[in-house]
């Protein structure tokens, strides 16, 4: 058992501001000297990157729908080892879930991780009506514990000297902070969320500005004093193993550049415990493929980038060869478009790698988002019947499909590429617009690196 300062920051619905204020809160208690972990609940990735940005270290994320409970807490305890606190933003409202009952909720993984809820309430054209709602929030579900309240976009002395006087008289729960509206231009929206830290031009100012407004307008004394009375957590044994088995390491390529940025943090440290070394590699600059295993190329937003990866042709010949001689490789959500035959972007056509006989067309509303369920069939990197859980948010479709290339997952819940199949199966690709979290599917690294293996032996052999 230990104890880990922590706290969960949530809301009554999205887009209340709890990316802004969790960033500002890392980065104004770091500025104090605190080593802060960074947590996200839900799949997303972009919130998770601005909050590893914001604490210089990777952001986690935590899903009951991905992962077991037991999952969550080994990843929470292995995580925060070496950190003075915890910061974990929630995702929509506190109790929203798959249903009714608020499975899958903030205020469910609140209560696993035993931490403390400050609850952040948008301000806009509402004054007393908010200790409504932080009342109902309070006796909702008592066994979450909420101990604080921050007011957001407030637009006036006034109003938050009304709405802290009706809040603390009615709840008895703590005011910590009102913020007044900010200027939209610091974090620029795109899609449903954030526009991804790697995207934005100032990153750094934009990260320093929540930071200063977390010190201007959050009394950080009163939060860290809430975080601290959270109880102890218990610490179990290490996530997915502590290395390869007696077996050699392989190299694993991870194409991580402006197009492909989206990778959970587990992911990576699975693959690593498995035995693999990985490669960065540039789809936009390198003019081949290195010496590698296995490829793995995750989402992200090849659209933004498209002519540049069209014109990169030398290592999409690089990337074409090497599939052809048998090179493993696994793909998710922009990874899948990259190696069709085409993305077409505003009416406007991009050659991409042409390993999978698809064309990609990006349309101007979700073409899927949610959680998927797959069973998979014949592929190269999970047994036969292997059921995964796992994410999708795209706006791209495939407008046409050769059937030279199989489908490796069938969907039991979810889009996929055709609302009954995901994964394109070609020698030994499989691509796929559902995301996996490694914490939630351990065949999905064991799979990789068995297949990297095996085609370090063939290639060995065939060079002896």
């Amino acid at each position: 058992m230990r104890r880990i300062p922590r706290v969960v920051f949530s809301a009554v619905r999205g887009g209340s501001g709890k990316t802004i204020i969790s960033i500002g809160v890392a980065v104004a208690w770091r500025k104090h000297g605190r080593r802060i972990g960074v947590f996200k609940k839900g799949p997303d990735f972009i919130d998770a990157g601005w909050l590893g940005a914001a604490a210089g270290s990777d952001c986690y994320n935590l899903d009951l729908f991905l992962m077991e409970p037991s999952a969550i807490l080994r990843s929470f305890a292995e995580h925060t080892m070496g950190v003075d606190a915890a910061v974990i933003e929630g995702n929509r409202g506190l109790f929203d879930g798959l249903d009714d009952a608020g499975t899958y909720s903030t205020a469910r993984l609140a209560r696993l991780l035993a931490a403390p809820v400050v609850l952040i309430i948008d301000c806009t054209k509402v004054t007393a009506t908010v200790a409504a709602l932080v009342l109902g929030c309070r006796d909702f579900d008592p066994a979450v514990s909420l101990q604080g309240v921050i007011l957001n976009r407030v637009a006036s002395g006034r109003q938050e000297s009304v709405i802290r006087k009706a809040v603390e008289g009615a709840t008895g729960i703590p005011v910590v902070g009102a913020v007044p509206r900010l200027r939209q231009e610091e974090f620029p929206e795109r899609h449903m969320g954030l526009t991804p830290f790697q995207e934005h031009p100032e990153v750094n100012q934009a990260i320093a500005a929540a930071g200063a407004m977390a010190e201007k307008y959050i009394d950080l004394d009163a939060l860290w004093n809430i975080a601290s009375e959270a109880p102890d957590v218990e610490a179990p044994e290490a996530l997915i193993g502590q290395g390869p088995r007696g077996d050699s390491f392989v190299r694993v390529g991870i194409i991580q550049d402006r197009a492909f940025q989206f990778y959970y943090p587990d992911n990576l440290e699975a693959l690593r415990k498995q035995g693999a070394e990985l490669v960065q590699l540039n789809a936009l600059s390198d003019a081949a493929l290195p010496g590698i295993d296995a490829l793995y190329i995750g989402g992200g937003f090849p659209e933004t980038q498209a002519a540049e990866l069209a014109a990169n042709d030398k290592f999409c010949a690089s990337l074409r060869a090497a599939v052809e001689r048998g090179l493993p490789v696994y793909a998710e959500c922009g990874g899948l478009i990259y190696l069709g035959r085409s993305l077409q972007v505003d009416g406007k056509t991009y050659p991409m790698a042409s390993v999978l006989p698809a064309d990609f067309v990006l349309e101007k509303r979700p073409q899927a988002h949610g959680y998927t369920v797959l069973e998979a069939g014949e592929n190269p990197f999970f047994p036969v019947g292997t059921v995964l859980k796992g994410h999708e948010f795209h706006y791209s479709r495939i407008a046409n499909h050769d059937e030279l290339s199989g489908m490796g997952l069938r969907m039991q819940r979810g889009v996929g590429i055709d609302g009954k199949n995901d994964g394109l199966v070609y020698k030994n690709v499989l691509a796929a617009y559902t995301h996996l979290h490694a914490l939630g599917a351990p065949a999905w690294a064991e799979g990789i690196v068995r297949k990297a293996r095996e085609y370090r032996k063939r290639a060995g052999q065939e060079a002896g």
